[in-house]
């Protein structure tokens, strides 16, 4: 039976009709998504911080395996108690270094914040106690706003030290059983696809785990860059607080783009205060520099070649992820628009690492009808 009024309505209106109820629909479903997400947060930023790991060791295990001829399961119990002992050991030798100087860090920082706003005042700008007091009271309304939204997320991610080590048990068993049986696991999610779809999630799959791999080593590379060039240039102009400093800044750049430069103006900061504003013009010199080495040397030819996204959609990922998630958004909001988008470009024909193959030896079946579990190469 056909509507009546479809005659008298307009095509485009038609169309427009049909575009909005399935974008309805779609936002409907991915509203239903990120509450499932944000109800289980704990465990899914435990798995999201396994697989990153998995993908970090992978090539570890690999190389105990083929070179030195481990068993598979004790080249990932030895890869995984490698990064517990790693981990474990760079806090113990740094860890009460940086838990003194943060606090003095703060001090500093704050301290170097009132310095600038009495050279604002007493300085060539010649600025007004009126208009500084309504340019600060504005960047505190900001700084307020814009600090509780990211650490509310924070801490709703982790809201208790049972949460925390919840998360850290799940993270590391997660991490074991990616590594040992990450093929028999991806085969059987795989297998829940309709059968026609199984390949091609497959390779979509593969390639958007080189993409996770290449942003993992690249991210790890570009921090480590950026704390060893500002925490040496804090040593020679001799600014106190350089190893928390440096510390600061390797964390802070796992954020790209926004955190290294906020962390390295932390460091200027403390340089005005400390050594006067000359230093900490310079200072902020070795800052700017660093970042531009980052922007314009190490983000174009490994960053841009591990992910392909351009600036912009980095930038708009990052600040959509830390209004969805806060602190734990912003970090995790880059590699998922990678995997995403190598994904999603791979499924419309666009083949980003054509020399992984079509991978066509593999029978991707059913976890029903396996008879045995499948290892599906990555």
């Amino acid at each position: 039976m056909t509507d009546p009024g479809a005659d008298v309505v307009p095509p485009s209106v038609r169309v427009a009709a049909a575009w909005s109820w399935r974008v309805l629909v779609i936002a409907a479903g991915l509203a239903l998504l990120f509450w499932l997400l944000a109800y289980f947060k704990v465990l899914v930023v435990a798995v999201a911080i396994a697989v990153l790991l998995a993908v970090l060791l992978a090539p570890v295990v690999r190389l105990l395996v083929d070179v030195a001829r481990f068993p598979r399961v004790l080249a990932v119990a030895v890869a995984v108690l490698g990064l517990v002992a790693f981990v474990v050991g760079l806090v113990t030798v740094a860890g009460n270094s940086i838990a003194e100087g943060f606090g003095e860090l703060r001090a500093q920082a704050l301290a170097g914040f009132d310095e600038l706003i009495d050279w604002l005042s007493d300085g060539p700008l010649a600025l007004t106690a009126v208009q500084l007091e309504d340019y600060v009271g504005q960047l505190s309304d900001w700084a307020t706003t814009n600090s509780s939204t990211l650490v509310s997320g924070a801490l709703s991610v982790t809201t208790t030290v049972g949460h925390v080590a919840a998360g850290a048990l799940i993270t590391l068993f997660c991490t074991f059983f990616f590594l040992h049986d990450g093929g028999t696991i991806w085969s059987w999610l795989v297998g829940l696809l309709p059968r026609g779809a199984r390949r091609a999630a497959h390779q979509a799959g593969r390639r958007g785990l080189v993409t996770l791999g290449g942003y993992t080593r690249t991210q790890i590379l570009v921090a480590f860059v950026d704390a060893v060039g500002i925490g040496v240039g804090a040593l020679i102009l001799q600014v106190p607080l350089a190893l928390p400093l440096a510390a600061l800044v390797f964390v802070g750049a796992f954020i790209p783009i926004v955190g290294a430069v906020v962390t390295g103006t932390v460091a200027a900061l403390v340089a005005l205060v400390a050594q006067g504003p000359v230093v900490a013009l310079l200072m902020l010199g070795v800052v700017l520099l660093v970042q531009q080495i980052e922007g314009h040397i190490l983000q174009p030819l490994l960053m841009g070649h591990a992910v392909s996204l351009h600036p912009v959609a980095v930038l708009l990922a990052v600040a959509a992820g830390s209004f969805a998630a806060g602190i734990v958004g912003a970090l995790f909001a880059v590699p998922l628009v990678a995997v995403l988008n190598t994904v999603i470009l791979y499924l419309h024909g666009h083949d980003k690492f054509p020399a992984l193959g079509s991978d066509d030896h593999f029978e991707l079946r059913a976890p029903a009808v396996d008879t045995g579990p499948e290892r599906v190469g990555t």
